[in-house]
């Protein structure tokens, strides 16, 4: 199939749309709530998230926010309780990750434009790296935040296992930017077992270029990323 073919306007024009999925039960973390929920420095982890997104200077111009339909409430609450006043949309996501973002996908009415999709429990994401893989997905159609693994990595066989070369393998993060148009022909495809994030939903369709992405965009999976999260937190915080 044909690569989708690079916008012919300015970047600086191009409607910019975000997608944040937060489908986490909380059990790893061995939490009362989903982990989008647990409080990070006195907010919960999902408000970080959709602050990072509504930086003025990244120009998103509407934001989705996709829950399970039994966690509308909690976050109803809780946007009063922290007085949030950042405009987004409320989706119901699906039974699985794939069918979440199609929901938040189907919610954009826009024709056009380059749209991000990113991890509800991804508070820390810089802004750089937005901006960057924003800006990668409008000249590339396709892109994805990754870093360098920091370890060595090795693979399994029938007899063992054996060395692969890290500095060609790479950790998948979130954002993964993409044409609007380009996400929307992914998702009308069948939904595959192999899908794993929505690079793997596009990749039959376009190549997928890699943005640097930041060994601090972590996803709060387990109790000690709280704990890292929080102290990047504090040194980002300005001292007086």
């Amino acid at each position: 199939m044909a690569a989708t073919q690079v916008p012919k306007f300015p970047n600086s024009q191009v409607p910019r749309y975000a997608i944040i999925v937060a489908g986490g039960s909380g059990t790893r973390m061995g939490a009362d709530r989903p982990k989008q929920f647990l409080e990070l420095l006195g907010e919960p982890v999902l408000l970080h998230t959709l602050r990072r997104f509504a930086e003025p200077a990244l120009r998103v111009q509407e934001l989705v926010l996709v829950l399970p339909p039994d966690q509308f409430t909690t976050w109803e609450q809780l946007c009063r309780q922290h007085q949030v006043q950042i405009p987004h949309a409320v989706v119901a996501g699906g039974a699985t990750r794939w069918a979440s973002v199609r929901n938040g996908l189907a919610h954009l009415s826009a024709p056009s434009g380059v749209v991000a999709v990113h991890d509800g429990v991804r508070p820390l994401t810089p802004t750089r790296v937005i901006e960057a893989t924003f800006e990668a997905a409008y000249n590339h159609g396709a892109a994805v935040a990754a870093v360098v693994p920091k370890d060595s990595v090795r693979g399994l066989n029938q007899q063992g296992s054996y060395a692969l070369n890290r500095a060609r393998l790479r950790l998948v993060q979130t954002p993964q930017c993409f044409s609007l148009e380009l996400l929307r022909r992914a998702y009308q495809l069948p939904e595959l077992t192999t899908f794993t994030d929505d690079a793997s939903v596009v990749e039959d369709l376009h190549p997928i270029h890699l943005v640097e992405g930041d060994y601090r965009n972590l996803k709060i999976t387990t109790p000690e990323d709280m704990l890292v999260a929080e102290a990047i937190l504090r040194a980002q915080q300005p001292t007086t």
